[in-house]
């Protein structure tokens, strides 16, 4: 389906992981306004790059591996306001962060990853790729992180609160370091679904932690996520 916010729109059809709210807040939220170098992992249908390309003056190159996604990707950059600044690769993350060039080159890298460890899988293999992680754990992309950040820069993720502890327990093995958590709450009222994480190469202590909830009780969007998401909603 299609998808129109404020400065560009998205068709991701026959992307394994479309339009999402999870990926509406990751690309509002992450702090990347002041980077000059973006890689987005497994960019899907470009959203995440396009947000971040609205939202800075940075050159964004998006890794995508799937070839549906690769090719819906392609032509939501080409047909947005800043296809000078954003490129395509098309091929697997472990083997672009091998590229010497491309090592510690990010001061900014945002990912939507795959996440379902078990479970049924869609019967769709594009989108199988996308939510689950046999063919980007949480081990590999984290060393692709890590290969590809620079000393000064950050990651920006969002996965699901199941899916917490099993990736802190593989940064344990990774170079990076938690900065800051954001728990995310779809209603008011109800439990957090969702965590935001940002990941640096240099450790602080205390790491932040913080809530950001959706909707109110009345199902209307709370203030937050309106302060959040004004730039890009049509509607707000």
């Amino acid at each position: 389906m299609a998808f129109t916010f404020k400065q560009f729109h998205i068709d991701d059809l026959n992307c394994g992981m479309p339009v999402s709210t999870d990926g509406v807040i990751l690309g509002a939220w992450a702090p990347l306004t002041e980077a000059q170098h973006i890689l987005d992992i497994g960019a899907g249908s470009g959203l995440l790059s396009l947000m971040a390309a609205q939202r800075s003056q940075g050159q964004i190159i998006a890794v995508e591996l799937e070839e549906k996604a690769a090719t819906a990707c392609q032509y939501n950059m080409a047909q947005s306001p800043w296809a000078q600044r954003c490129q395509l690769v098309h091929g697997d993350i472990q083997s672009f962060c091998k590229q010497a060039q491309y090592q510690g080159y990010f001061d900014h890298i945002i990912c939507n990853p795959p996440y379902f460890e078990h479970g049924p899988k869609a019967s769709e293999q594009h989108r199988a790729m996308a939510r689950h992680t046999d063919t980007l754990g949480f081990t590999p992309l984290l060393n692709a992180i890590s290969q590809s950040l620079s000393l000064e820069g950050y990651a920006s993720l969002i996965l699901p609160i199941q899916s917490l502890t099993r990736f802190k327990a593989c940064l344990n093995g990774a170079a990076l370091y938690l900065v800051q958590e954001v728990w995310v709450k779809s209603v008011e009222n109800k439990a957090a679904n969702r965590v935001l994480l940002l990941l640096s190469k240099t450790q602080v202590e205390p790491y932040q932690r913080t809530q950001l909830t959706i909707r109110g009780e009345d199902g209307n969007y709370t203030e937050q996520m309106i302060e959040l998401t004004e730039d890009f909603y049509l509607k707000l």
